[in-house]
């Protein structure tokens, strides 16, 4: 199996490394682009077995399974200028939430999944969401899930809860530092802790935290029960987070959602603009 990469931005480095130090596949049987080639090569200077290739049509012919990690305003183009080299036989993998495997299996007549990654794949965690395509083989599903697993735990999604599922796996990384570097922020300048002793005592606390769950000792409900001592001082703090931040996710998550859609829509114009002109 050979895996190829066009675009090495955030997460197509992140996958790239992961797939790598994980030891799912060797470097020498990757092959990555980008648009700027410089970053493509300083990957490369980080593995160097790697290949790199000066254009998409090189990766495309090298790979059996393609990973696109580019824009998603940058899918079409770069899909129907390569179309002719994209056999039906390949997988192509999406890692972008706004195109659904659909609009790229009307564009292709290869193999199509979407796997969204998450930035906690990098320390070979989280969760990675995964959908196939209508015509996806049995065959490259249980590759894709098995490559998946080498970094992450794969969870299959519907269409329906792409958005949603990448608010929590994806993005939730994101808000929940957030809140904790706010909580940092506060306790520095409520108290004499310093912003290292606070940076330290919080990132540990996260961690203990994730491992509590990870071997589920708790619950997230039953986590909180048992530190909520009633009307103990973290009860106190409760009732001041139950004021201020109760509905603050309901917030974020309809926010996401309607950016969600204005990108989809605009995706979807270009994709049937685009179509009829070719």
């Amino acid at each position: 199996m050979k895996l190829g990469f066009i675009g090495t931005g955030n997460m197509g480095s992140i996958l790239v490394s992961s797939f790598i130090e994980s030891a799912a596949i060797q470097p020498s049987r990757i092959m990555v682009t980008n648009r700027t080639l410089s970053k493509a090569e300083a990957l490369q200077a980080a593995h160097p077995k790697l290949r790199v290739a000066a254009a998409a049509e090189d990766v495309i012919r090298f790979a059996d399974i393609l990973f696109i990690c580019v824009k998603p305003h940058q899918f079409f183009d770069l899909l129907c200028e390569n179309k002719k080299h994209i056999s039906k036989h390949k997988l192509v993998v999406s890692i972008t939430s706004p195109i659904s495997c659909e609009q790229i299996e009307n564009l292709l007549d290869c193999n199509v999944a979407r796997a969204i990654p998450s930035i906690t794949n990098r320390a070979l965690s989280g969760t990675s969401l995964i959908t196939f395509g209508s015509r996806c083989h049995t065959e490259y599903q249980e590759k894709l899930l098995s490559l998946m697993s080498f970094i992450s735990k794969p969870v299959i999604i519907g269409e329906n809860v792409t958005r949603i599922s990448s608010d929590i796996a994806s993005c939730g990384p994101a808000f929940i530092g957030y809140l904790v570097q706010c909580f940092v922020d506060s306790a520095v300048k409520k108290t004499d802790l310093t912003k290292n002793e606070a940076t330290l005592l919080a990132s540990e606390m996260i961690i203990g935290m994730g491992k509590l769950l990870e071997k589920e000792v708790f619950s997230l409900p039953s986590l909180i029960e048992k530190v909520c001592v009633k009307g103990g001082i973290t009860g106190e703090g409760i009732k001041i987070l139950n004021e201020d931040a109760g509905e603050v996710f309901d917030r974020v998550i309809e926010r996401t959602h309607e950016k969600y859609h204005e990108e989809c829509e605009k995706i979807s114009e270009q994709f049937e603009v685009k179509e009829e002109l070719k």
